[in-house]
């Protein structure tokens, strides 16, 4: 298959696969389509969209997905055995990621093998895959916890029997951007032409942060999950590795941002996992302001305490009232409901909001504000 990455940053999302192995969540087959078609549609170049060894039901799940006709590219997730391959040869589609132990502790505590053994299991499931014409993405189940030396070893099989990438796995989670940043650049230093690929996991909270280290390092591709669905404590999320690339290091992925809040919230229904209100990027409200400081820089110029507009990622700038609210957040807000007050009733009438929102212990609505002045003016 053609290479699609042109030296660009290339997004597999792995939402549909790795995504739908959170713990509990089971993605219908509308649902799929429909996540799928958004995410070809804000241009992700890669859908990882599931894994055809689970049995006809599945295959027949991924084939309707293929038949969308995205631009995307389709990979299905499969072990590193012939059957799994020929289901995903079945299912129709024409790329693969093909997993397989690389770490000693699961050769010897969950394969019961060793080194020999994964090699020649490497050679004939890459062989077989590739003499059926498929783009093979090799993946390295716990390659954080792997000698550097067998990953050398195992990517440089992979390259001469014709893998197109080799993807890199921190399967626990365990890993440090540092950390990350230095096993990625070795294995890039050690083979250079082959194409690695990151997939990190979030039990320490990093996943995005040793996403980004990876690129860093030179991976070129990089596994995502909407709203950092995934097994366990889930994955790098899409919409956090994307405006990271963006902003913090300067690299445009050529990802259509501005639908990240409407893709969250569908991906949020779908899995029932609500999105948090102060989910980085997407969630309602990352672009709220309730104190005095806050809210004036931010009326006075964005900039002042916005990283990037809020439009970006489909989401709106919201001045909240509450116990830290200053007069030009007030003022603000009164001016939407098209009121204006002195310099004496403004101040009585923050001193109220102040109260109330520690009454009530959250912030006022605008019904809540109206109230306040209501009891205001007849107070006075």
């Amino acid at each position: 298959m053609k290479d699609m990455s042109g030296g660009q940053i290339i997004i597999d999302d792995t939402t549909l696969r790795d995504g739908e192995q959170t713990a509990g969540v089971v993605f219908s087959l509308e649902e799929k389509k429909a996540i799928a078609r958004l995410l070809d549609a804000i241009g992700v170049q890669e859908i990882e969209c599931g894994i055809p060894a689970m049995g006809k039901e599945e295959q027949a799940s991924i084939r309707a997905l293929v038949e969308l006709g995205l631009k995307a590219r389709l990979l299905t997730w499969n072990r590193a055995v012939v059957s799994d391959i020929q289901a995903s040869i079945d299912a129709g589609v024409g790329a693969v990621d093909i997993s397989l132990s690389v770490s000693d502790i699961h050769i010897e505590h969950k394969l019961r093998k060793d080194r020999v053994w994964v090699k020649e299991q490497l050679k004939v499931a890459l062989g077989f895959a590739k003499t059926h014409d498929l783009y093979v993405s090799v993946g390295g189940e716990d390659s954080s916890r792997a000698d550097l030396d067998f990953l050398v070893e195992l990517m440089a099989i992979a390259r001469d029997l014709g893998a197109d990438r080799f993807r890199f796995c921190d399967t626990l989670g365990i890993l440090d951007p540092f950390t990350t940043y230095e096993k990625v650049s070795a294995l890039r230093s050690e083979v250079p032409d082959l194409d690695l690929e990151v997939h990190t996991h979030n039990d320490l909270g990093m996943a995005t942060a040793n996403a980004i280290a990876g690129v860093r390092a030179g991976a070129r591709f990089v596994n995502t999950t909407v709203n950092g669905l995934g097994e366990r404590a889930g994955n790098a999320a899409l919409e956090e590795v994307v405006m990271a690339l963006r902003h913090a290091c300067g690299i445009e992925p050529g990802i259509d941002t501005r639908r990240f809040f409407e893709l969250s919230q569908l991906v949020g229904l779908a899995s029932r996992r609500p999105v948090p209100e102060w989910k980085a990027v997407v969630g309602e409200r990352v672009f709220a302001h309730e104190s005095g400081l806050h809210a004036d820089g931010v009326l006075k110029h964005p900039g002042n305490y916005e990283g990037f507009d809020p439009a970006e990622v489909g989401l709106d700038r919201l001045i909240v009232l509450g116990k830290h609210s200053g007069s030009h957040g007030l003022r603000h807000r009164l001016a939407t409901l098209d009121i204006a007050l002195t310099v004496g009733e403004e101040q009585r009438v923050l001193n109220l909001v102040r109260c109330r929102s520690q009454e009530l212990k959250r912030p006022l609505s605008d019904g809540d504000l109206l109230v306040l002045m209501a009891e205001c003016c007849h107070a006075a």
